[in-house]
């Protein structure tokens, strides 16, 4: 029974006191943390996605169904995809909110396992609330328990360790008064974003105790805005005026500190160049005469071909990861990188100057500190020829009739119809490469290619959590997932998921037979293929098609098949007048159609000695590249 009373503390002063089991406690104190956005207050937990065992339905889900009101539980079909999903919303709130995930003891929770990896590498926040063995041990060795013969404490739980930011295993009911803090101070940090995990034993979760009534006082959290050292704004002014060739690395942190406005501002009073990351696509729009296009090997002629030119390279809000960086190849060897970035791991890399901080405010006070410095207008208006070379090149390629139906003749139908408020989904799989290459930005911040974990099975789980983000802030704009086959094969689930609640997605499925981008990689590094299309698996002794669309149908979708991007447009047109979530299948090339321009060198491993002379002549031609990678300098 919950109940609430006063005790005297030895000074004889009164506090409140509510008995509460832990389960109940956890969820009541999450109903009450909300955060200011703009000046307006709304609630810091947008609900949780769910799949009950026995390990968090007696407690936790007793908890829940009194706070499902005001914490609305999600019903997912795997518990990887509600990790998915948790992560695409908190990547369309701006990291500013988040989605709980629980799962029960065992096979449940593992299944989080690779959400909690993609969140962790994209430096997203999720909380995860997942059932544990028995703290007395006294039933054990129970259902699903991992025995370890030499330490009787380790389990299945203790593997999240690697890839989350906040870990714990709730012991005492007391551990949660400090321990939910911490987890949420930990996803709400700037710097150290990422997912937290409790583990919560099943006896634990049932356990009561006196907890202080104040722990549930209302409380309302801000994002953190750390300034920039003065004497590091003032290292880097002084490179950054004396630049004949500057360029900016625009990366999704300068999404989630709200600085696209300032960088914008900044790059047009100084007259720079701007690249964008994949996860900083969408930080400018397509025709801002500063926009030079994505960077790296996923990126345009027109990025790249500055980024070998720059002499200095303002990095802001980006992990430089190697598809930025060409594999450390993309930029001249002597070239100074400025770090820019809230979190010192980041700014630091490859020996960046740093300047540690906000980037909202630290690009205003660098621009201060730069005061009246421009760029040379013939270093701008050489990049800008570029950048009309790279546009002619985009439209060629994405016109249909183009050669046979590619992955970028059905993102130019798209781009062409969409709304410019419309969401893009994309991830893994040659998709994101031909969305981040192709994709013309309409309107801020409205792409997300996962890539930073390139993990296959994100978009239409990413989708959905995309689409509940999406329909809190703008439900009269559409979700668009773009899809491969194979991620398709892999994890499709929450089409059902989409139709259950209502939250409308729309899904093009492009087959092309198989994973045809590592295909591609196969054939590019001398590789006969095998294994990857599915009429090169030998062991696919049948060969047999899957209709996507029936498939779809089956899980309550409205579905169709179309044979050529002309008819795509058509059928985009059915889906954004569509109730539900509806499914566009259409068949692509695996050969043809791929966009060859704009790619960097990236390094990948390849057979020093072969007996296949392709293989051996590829190897020579890869290594052939390597002097143009630095070595941190």
């Amino acid at each position: 029974m919950k109940s609430c009373h006063p005790r005297e503390d030895n000074l004889g002063q009164s506090h409140q006191t509510v008995t509460l089991t832990v389960a109940q406690a956890i969820v009541r104190y999450l109903a009450v943390q909300y955060i200011e956005i703009e000046g307006a207050k709304t609630r810091l937990c947008g609900g949780g996605f769910g799949i009950f065992g026995h390990g968090n339905v007696t407690c936790l889900g007793e908890a829940l169904f009194d706070h499902k009101d005001v914490l609305p539980l999600y019903r997912g079909q795997n518990e990887q995809g509600m990790g998915f999903a948790a992560a695409a919303y908190a990547k369309a709130h701006l990291r500013r909110r988040f989605m709980f995930c629980t799962a029960s003891a065992g096979p449940g929770t593992a299944n989080l396992l690779t959400a909690a990896a993609l969140a962790h590498a994209n430096r997203l926040p999720m909380l995860m609330l997942c059932g544990d063995t028995f703290i007395t041990r006294l039933p054990d060795p129970v259902l699903q328990q991992l025995e370890h013969f030499d330490d009787p404490t380790l389990g299945l739980n203790d593997a999240f360790k690697p890839v989350t930011r906040y870990w714990d295993r709730i012991t005492h009911p007391a551990q949660i008064i400090q321990s939910l803090p911490a987890a949420l101070n930990t996803m709400l940090d700037p710097a150290d974003c990422g997912p937290a995990f409790v583990g919560l034993p099943q006896d634990v979760q049932g356990w009561a105790y006196d907890y202080p009534l104040s722990f549930f006082a209302d409380r309302v959290h801000r994002i953190r805005r750390q300034a920039p050292d003065i004497d590091e704004i003032t290292d880097a002014a002084a490179v950054l005026s004396n630049a004949k060739c500057p360029m900016i690395i625009a990366g999704g942190g300068v999404q989630y500190s709200g600085a696209v406005s300032k960088l914008t501002a900044f790059a047009e009073t100084h007259n720079i160049p701007v690249v964008e990351t994949i996860a900083g696509r969408a930080n400018m729009l397509n025709d801002h005469p500063l926009n030079m296009g994505p960077i790296g090997v996923t990126g345009s002629d027109s990025a790249n071909a500055i980024a070998e030119q720059a002499d200095v390279i303002l990095a802001v809000g980006t992990r430089l990861q190697d598809f930025t960086t060409g594999s450390w190849t993309a930029f001249a060897h002597d070239a100074k990188i400025i770090g820019l970035n809230v979190a010192r791991h980041d700014a630091a890399k490859h020996m960046s100057m740093t300047v540690i901080g906000d980037a909202k405010l630290a690009m205003t006070a660098l621009g201060d500190a730069l005061d009246a410095y421009k760029a040379p207008s013939d270093w701008t208006i050489s990049a800008q020829e570029k950048r009309a070379k790279w546009n002619d090149y985009v439209s060629k390629n994405t016109r249909i009739g183009n050669g046979p139906a590619s992955y970028a003749q059905a993102i130019g139908v798209v781009n062409a119809l969409c709304d410019p408020r419309d969401r893009v989904v994309a991830a893994a799989g040659g998709l994101p490469a031909e969305v981040t290459a192709n994709w013309r930005t309409l309107d801020i911040g409205t792409v997300d290619v996962e890539f930073g974990f390139s993990c296959m099975g994100y978009e239409i789980a990413g989708g959905w959590g995309a689409r509940i983000a999406q329909s809190e802030k703008e439900p009269d704009k559409d979700t668009i997932v773009f899809t491969g086959d194979g991620s398709y094969l892999l994890m499709n689930s929450d089409i059902y998921s989409s139709v259950l609640t209502q939250k409308k997605m729309i899904v093009l499925v492009l087959d092309n037979g198989g994973f045809a981008v590592i295909n591609k990689l196969q054939n590019n590094t001398g590789n006969e293929s095998f294994n990857n299309l599915i009429a090169d698996t030998p062991t696919a002794t049948l060969q047999v098609g899957v209709d996507f669309e029936a498939h779809a149908r089956s899980l309550g979708a409205l579905s169709e098949t179309v044979e050529t991007p002309a008819d795509l447009a058509d059928a985009f047109a059915r889906a954004k007048s569509a109730d539900r979530t509806y499914v566009i299948c259409m068949k692509v090339d695996a050969y043809e159609g791929w966009t060859t321009e704009g790619h960097t060198w990236w390094e990948v491993g390849t057979p020093g000695i072969s007996d296949n002379t392709k293989v051996t002549a590829a190897h020579t031609e890869i290594e052939s590249a390597r002097s143009r990678q630095r070595k941190g300098v």
